[in-house]
């Protein structure tokens, strides 16, 4: 990198007009996001990482001869924002949707033979499309089934945006609403944790009514689910990558952001090893702890709030068999620490035997232990769940840790969450962890860097690109 101070832009000698230089702090999906849709406006952008590759904490690595995905991320079709990007950078048929919601259901509490139920939907109107499905769901009681039908109508009458709500915990809520400790187990927590990465009880109400609405209630194909069939490097880094050098960004990785101050001629000086970058729009799409070393002093009335926005961690568990024990691409369990299940053996390259990926959220408990233990705790458990492991030989056995994965969505996050713009003109935010609406999902990663896009165009004066309203005319 040359010395001095430069001028961000595309790679191209023609000059850049004077008024349309953005500098975008971070690589994951909503720095990546915010970073298409200006240079999609015509604006000249310099996307800035520090790690060596894009992506986030939804990235891939080398392990052997294997690319292994650092944990299993999905998104539904409800995702909107996330379907925009995937058709963006050309990746849409990498990361297929299922037809139609269907997600079985494995309860070792109950006997061998009856433990698998189902929730799947039906081609009816909401909420019709779910009611098969919830009356012969076997994990649960005719009790408990008919208490949830009212508890989910229930739901549907709350507002998200009420700021009522998020002073309320989803579970205090449920309880309320007739929902027994089980109900809460193998139905809203089923879904709830895997969604906001937090029990009911620790989670706002704001937030779980934004997810079951949008995700159950809202339209019936809204919660088929969709996961990469490739690892998310070639997704969110390589195919990434390639959309921004074809938008003309300069993308510049290994690559630290040291200060980010407003000039005396009203734009900004971003200080990087060696040089600084001169822009007239910055955008932080960075963890709200980076975020708050970077914001200059005023930019927000009170940015010791980015600092009470807490963090989750997620535990990935990767075992590799000598031999398929599994025969569905993903399961979900109830009476055993096991969350979800999935298959990854082709999408990790592997040519013999299968990779099985355990994705533990709220994994506060396991997150630091060392990888005996985890050993000594996780594969008694899948030899319960898939009865082919207990013949099969385990080629390999480690995990992935993400100890800050999401934001915590507890009670009162929602007025901790900033929204894209700041106080400083030119100055703004992106990141899961903003005033989305959403939990902290690949969706609201999107949604927050589309927002901070468009809050930049707006002040830069340059006309939003159409593309993006579909985004919102979708949802």
């Amino acid at each position: 990198m040359s010395h001095g101070t430069r001028t961000g832009g595309p790679r191209t000698d023609a000059p850049v007009p004077a008024g349309r230089h953005a500098v975008v702090v971070g690589g994951g999906l909503a720095g990546v996001t915010t970073a298409l849709a200006l240079a999609d406006a015509g604006v000249g952008v310099t996307l800035i990482e520090g790690r060596p590759r894009l992506g986030g904490l939804a990235f891939s690595f080398r392990r052997g001869d294997l690319t292994v995905d650092n944990g299993q991320h999905v998104y539904l079709r409800c995702c909107t924002a996330y379907r925009w990007f995937l058709d963006r950078i050309g990746g849409a048929a990498l990361a297929p949707l299922q037809d139609r919601l269907d997600v079985p259901v494995v309860d070792l509490a109950r006997p061998e033979g009856r433990r698998l139920g189902r929730l799947r939907r039906d081609a009816l109107p909401v909420p019709l499309h779910l009611g098969r499905s919830l009356a012969t769901y076997p994990h649960l009681s005719l009790a408990d089934r008919a208490r949830a039908v009212r508890a989910a109508l229930a739901l549907k009458g709350l507002d998200p945006a009420d700021p009522a709500l998020d002073t309320q915990d989803f579970g205090s809520w449920l309880t309320a609403h007739g929902q027994s400790a089980r109900a809460i187990e193998a139905l809203w927590d089923l879904v709830g944790v895997a969604t906001l990465n937090a029990v009911a009880g620790d989670t706002s109400l704001s937030l779980a009514a934004m997810v079951f609405k949008t995700g159950l209630l809202s339209d019936p194909s809204a919660a088929d689910i969709g996961w990469a069939r490739v690892p998310l490097g070639e997704l969110h880094d390589r195919l990434a990558r390639e959309a921004l050098d074809s938008a003309g960004v300069r993308t510049e990785v290994r690559t630290r952001v040291s200060s980010v101050r407003a000039d005396a001629g009203g734009g900004w000086n971003v200080s990087v090893p060696g040089d600084t970058i001169r822009a007239d729009a910055v955008v932080l799409a960075v963890p709200q702890r980076e975020t708050y070393d970077l914001l200059p002093e005023g930019a927000l009335d009170h940015p010791e709030r980015l600092l009470g926005i807490g963090t989750a961690p997620i535990l990935n568990v990767h075992v590799i068999y000598d031999r398929q024990v599994l025969s569905r691409p993903f399961f979900a369990a109830l009476g055993t620490p096991v969350q979800w299940v999935f298959d990854r053996t082709d999408a990790a390259g592997l040519d013999r035997g299968q990779y099985l990926a355990l994705s533990q959220s709220v994994a506060q408990a396991d997150i630091d232990e060392p990888v005996a233990a985890l050993r000594e705790r996780y594969l008694p458990e899948l030899r319960r769940l898939l009865p082919r492991t207990r013949d099969a030989r385990i080629e390999d056995f480690f995990v992935t840790r993400e100890r800050t994965a999401t934001f915590a969505p507890a009670p009162g996050v929602g007025r901790l969450r900033p929204g894209a713009r700041t106080k400083a003109p030119g100055l703004y935010l992106a990141g899961a962890w903003t005033a989305t609406g959403w939990p902290a999902t690949m969706e609201g990663a999107v949604r927050s860097g589309v927002g901070a896009a468009d809050a930049a165009l707006h002040a830069l004066g340059r006309p939003r690109p159409r593309h993006l309203f579909a985004i919102e005319e979708a949802a």
